[in-house]
């Protein structure tokens, strides 16, 4: 039965959006006192291709019926895959900070692997949709969902991404579970997750060099642990109700990339714990709303399509606040919705529409 989409979702995410504006036009102010750094370029990508392109691109995912993308899913899967593999073509692949992530066309650059997180998605959705009645099989259910992942897993690797690939891997994991999948085999695949995290622990220093910091925070100020002291202080000094709007201090060369990962500490300290908690509750009422949509999903495919969309967008979300509060190690993800990353925002918006679309079929449930 075709009803409307769900509103309460769609409220919430323009709440987010319009909140994300601001906060991300005060943490942009921050880049004015930084060599080479140009805040025109910057709000240009976040006001056209993100909140406007991201706009326009929700309109027309949550126009065209979900159960569409499943007959096309192993082409965006494909596409997607290509598209992430060029960023190590020479000339076209753009490396900073150590990393190749991003794809550079003249003055635009953008991270196909935002454009992979929905391809997997939605192949992985229709994939187990698919396999449902043999979920529980090593042979054709496990084994299989552990290859394609780690299909996905080698690419991010390679970059490398580790956090993205983790994102992935949590949503993919939620996913798996929905369809049916053995929890026994959830704990087995986990404990070799764990084990390959380990290994890269030993093996990729700035890995290590997170875990450490995040045991003892002081133990390199000015290095590796100079950016949760500074999102420390930065939170700590919003106290209860902020500085205000604009105020933040340090935004003002003390934070690392202020409307990057670091964005919500700026957020921290010019609206304090109350605006924090607000924030919080925000995008806690969205996942509470995205996974009910869920629940009422007509079919599998449209369960697991949600399920897979909301997690990718909730974990990276509060891993990020997490990070910035030191809860977990530092990741480098960004906010959805409010960090700087037209194409990320571009992305995550169209995500949303899909989970719209499905909310005009999901079943009534009766009082």
């Amino acid at each position: 039965m075709h009803h409307g989409i769900d509103k309460t979702l769609l409220i919430i995410t323009g709440l987010l959006v319009t909140a994300g504006f601001f906060i991300f036009t005060s943490a942009s102010l921050g880049l004015l006192s930084r060599d080479g750094a140009s805040f025109s370029s910057v709000a240009f990508s976040q006001i056209v291709f993100g909140i406007i392109g991201g706009s326009i691109a929700m309109f027309f995912s949550s126009a065209i019926h979900y159960r569409i993308w499943r007959k096309y899913a192993i082409y965006v899967f494909i596409f997607s895959m290509v598209l992430t593999l060029l960023v190590f073509v020479p000339g076209l692949g753009f490396s900073h900070g150590g990393a190749t992530r991003w794809i550079s066309l003249g003055s635009f650059t953008f991270q196909p692997a935002e454009v992979l997180k929905i391809g997997f998605i939605i192949y992985m959705a229709t994939w187990l949709s698919g396999v449902q009645k043999n979920i529980e099989s090593w042979r054709y259910g496990t084994l299989p969902f552990f290859g394609i992942t780690g299909a996905i897993g080698l690419v991010m690797l390679m970059q490398p991404d580790t956090d993205t690939f983790v994102i992935m891997g949590l949503a993919a994991t939620a996913m798996f579970i929905t369809a049916g999948g053995k929890w026994s085999h959830v704990i087995t695949i986990g404990s070799c997750a764990v084990v390959m995290m380990i290994i890269l622990v030993f093996t990729r220093p700035y890995i290590k060099d997170r875990i450490m910091t995040f045991i003892d925070p002081s133990l390199d100020p000015q290095g590796s642990g100079y950016q949760i002291k500074q999102s420390l202080i930065a939170i700590g000094s919003g106290q209860i109700t902020g500085r205000g709007f604009g105020q933040s201090i340090q935004k003002f060369e003390y934070l690392p990339e202020p409307i990057g990962d670091s964005i919500f500490a700026v957020y921290s300290e010019e609206f304090g714990f109350l605006g924090s908690s607000l924030l919080i509750a925000l995008i806690t009422g969205f996942a509470l709303r995205g996974y009910k949509i869920a629940s009422r999903a007509t079919d599998l495919f449209g369960m697991l399509l949600v399920v897979g969309i909301m997690t990718v967008i909730v974990t990276q979300a509060f891993l990020n606040i997490a990070a910035m509060v030191a809860l977990v190690p530092l990741s480098g993800l960004p906010l959805p919705f409010i960090s700087h990353g037209g194409t990320a925002l571009l992305v995550t918006l169209a995500s949303v529409g899909l989970v719209l679309n499905v909310s005009k079929y999901q079943r009534k449930i009766k009082t």
